[in-house]
């Protein structure tokens, strides 16, 4: 109760600032207010800005990621397989934030800031991630139908389904919750009531702009997105059901868009192709052509121009709208180079074919 006083007792001093008040004094009282924020659990809100160490937030989730997805590599370099089956998911980013602000700031024996980033403070985000998780492997060899295509001579195709034994290899991520995770640290009333304060909904923009500086709009799938970066296809195609690669990028947005909740909402469809993602938005009136300037999180549909064909007036790829920011608009993309990668085109850029519209 007292840092939501000490926010708007802050909110009323600028507007005072605003108004013409006593510079001196109100500069003198915010900078003291400010330190008491930052020195509490909402500290983790200051975490996006380099202090002195050379590193932030960002750069310590984009380590964790790294060290996560290289385990995920080493499991299936080191056994060898036909099929992959991936289930469970990477909890969310904000509930291994806040579980790890409340855990350092409220330490009885070492209580420690989290507004700044060093070795010490990676360490111990790295201890609480991996406490959240765990990852498990087999291998299994299962008897399954392989369809085959062969010309028969006439210039038709003829699909053959052929029973064959493949190696099966089922990687399972499971993850505990920011409330589990109190359990287990044996979290007090009151540091679950902080906790509980810091995932409130209210914070969201606050939990995207620490993490990628996303400061409008609906960042929540765009903060699952960034987090898939430098992902190969396996993980999204066969999460979508299919046995062997697809073209994925629409399996990437939908599996973006289950991790967050969107396509049990309704918000965005389950959808593999990229046409009949574009005319779902299109047919329920949330469709922008290529002159809309997007919001974060809204789908960005693209119709190449192929060489010797030119654009043909149908989508042919998708992405995730991270923002946009000096006349560009920066994506998430599946299937980008065979990566999850960033890319970024001018607003209104010819190959942009529209955009589909979140209505959250």
């Amino acid at each position: 109760m007292a840092v939501k006083a000490t926010i708007a007792a802050v909110k009323s001093l600028i507007s005072a600032l605003a108004a013409g008040g006593g510079v001196a004094g109100i500069a003198v009282v915010v900078i003291c207010l400010v330190g008491l924020l930052v020195g509490s659990v909402f500290g983790i809100f200051f975490s996006g800005e380099d202090t002195g160490s050379g590193q932030t937030m960002q750069t310590a989730v984009r380590e964790i990621n790294t060290e996560y997805e290289n385990k995920l590599t080493e499991i299936r370099a080191g056994n060898p397989y036909d099929v992959l089956e991936m289930s469970g998911s990477r909890a969310v980013w904000r509930e291994v934030l806040a579980v790890y602000a409340v855990k350092t700031t409220t330490d009885p024996d070492n209580p420690q800031d989290v507004a700044s980033m060093d070795d010490g403070k990676k360490a111990l985000l790295k201890e609480i991630f991996w406490a959240m998780h765990t990852v498990s492997y087999t291998t299994a060899v299962e008897t399954r139908d392989i369809v085959t295509e062969t010309d028969d001579g006439s210039g038709n195709i003829v699909e053959t389904s052929t029973p064959t034994d493949v190696t099966v290899l089922y990687i399972t991520v499971a993850h505990k919750t920011a409330s589990e995770m109190a359990d287990s640290y044996g979290f007090t009333d009151e540091q679950k009531a902080q906790l509980a304060q810091l995932l409130d909904e209210e914070y969201q923009s606050l939990w995207s702009a620490v993490l990628y500086g996303i400061g409008t709009g609906d960042g929540q799938i765009v903060e699952v997105a960034l987090a898939q970066i430098g992902n190969s296809g396996d993980i999204y195609w066969s999460w979508y059901g299919f046995d062997s690669r697809v073209e994925w990028c629409a399996c990437f947005v939908s599996w973006c868009a289950n991790e967050c909740g969107f396509i049990d909402a309704g918000i965005i469809p389950k959808f593999s192709s990229c046409s009949r993602g574009a005319e779902w938005f299109q047919n329920r009136g949330l469709w922008q052509d290529n002159s809309y300037e997007p919001r974060p999180g809204d789908l960005i549909f693209f119709d190449w121009d192929k060489r010797n064909v030119g654009q043909d007036g149908s989508p042919d790829h998708v992405g995730i709208v991270e923002k946009v920011e000096n006349g560009y608009v920066y994506t998430v993309e599946g299937n980008s180079g065979d990566k999850c990668r960033e890319n970024r085109y001018a607003v209104g850029y010819y190959e942009i074919f529209g955009y589909g519209v979140l209505c959250v």
